[in-house]
């Protein structure tokens, strides 16, 4: 049986691995296939696709950073986008403009942190990134750091970064970011759209929109999807035509879920490596 895990992310965006170790590690762990998929960039592509071991295919792709306006206040989501283009000029100004805007974020919420007198640095923050895309999980690792919390987990709670030192991010309308993967030739996947674990979801009719709008499928199978979720999610995408996807959503250290934890379908894979035209998967 093919083994599939198309969501998993490096040090590129919020990862504890390489990209380089990342390919590495999902060899090692049984993986046929496997995806790339970073927060807001394809800065870790060339990597993974130098270090990638010999009978392992790689797809690459991000997750988009988005935001449904169709609620008050808006609801945030992520996308994820396959096999793209990433010198389309659209997509690609896209996702600069939200790195950009991730930096700023983390940079605003450290100097948050130090006026209440909390022992972490910028420069730090921004070495734990390791050149990659800076985020909250690296201003999680010097919460750890400086003995204020435990766990990622317990440094993205409403005492720290959950709410007390919670900032806005800025997120592309996800209709427009379903357009714009399109227009790049790659395909787009709606990530844990059930995940209630995570705050509010959008509700079914938005999936529908979305499905007449382009998007290509589901991600059913995510440890944040009790049974009775993935169940939901996987009958929606039958419903609308849709793809089924099942991925682990790796993230090293900072989450416990291994890679290949949840998987995805040869078939729906199949469909996905056929309808993108942006980039072709390396295997």
């Amino acid at each position: 049986m093919t083994r599939i895990d198309l969501h998993c992310h490096s040090t590129a965006s919020d990862g504890t691995l390489t990209p380089s170790e990342l390919v590495r590690a999902g060899a090692a762990a049984g993986l046929d296939v496997m995806a790339i998929t970073d927060h807001d960039t394809t800065g870790g592509w060339e990597d993974a696709a130098a270090a990638r071991p010999a009978g392992l295919t790689l797809v690459r792709g991000a997750e988009l950073s988005c935001r449904w306006h169709g609620a008050e206040p808006a609801i945030s989501l992520h996308l994820l986008a396959y096999l793209f283009d990433p010198a389309e000029p659209r997509l690609a100004a896209d996702m600069a403009r939200l790195r950009d805007d991730r930096e700023h974020r983390a940079e605003r919420i450290v100097e948050l942190l130090r006026a209440d007198g909390v022992d972490i640095s910028w420069p730090e923050v921004r070495d734990y990134a390791a050149g990659g895309s800076v985020g909250r999980p690296h201003i999680a690792q010097a919460l750890i750091r400086a003995g204020l919390a435990r766990t990622t987990s317990e440094a993205f709670a409403s005492r720290w970064l959950g709410a007390r030192y919670y900032v806005p991010k800025s997120d592309l309308d996800v209709f427009e970011a379903v357009q714009a993967v399109t227009a790049a030739g790659g395909v787009s996947v709606f990530a844990h759209p059930n995940a209630t674990v995570r705050g509010r979801v959008v509700p079914d009719r938005l999936l529908v929109e979305l499905a007449e709008a382009g998007l290509f499928g589901l991600e059913a199978d995510h440890e944040d999807h009790s049974p009775e979720q993935r169940a939901h999610v996987r009958t929606l995408a039958e419903g609308l035509g849709l793809i089924v996807t099942g991925s682990s959503d790796f993230h090293g250290t900072h989450k416990s879920v291994q890679l290949g934890a949840f998987t995805t379908d040869f078939a729906a894979y199949a469909k996905i490596a056929a309808a993108a035209t942006g980039v072709p998967v390396l295997g």
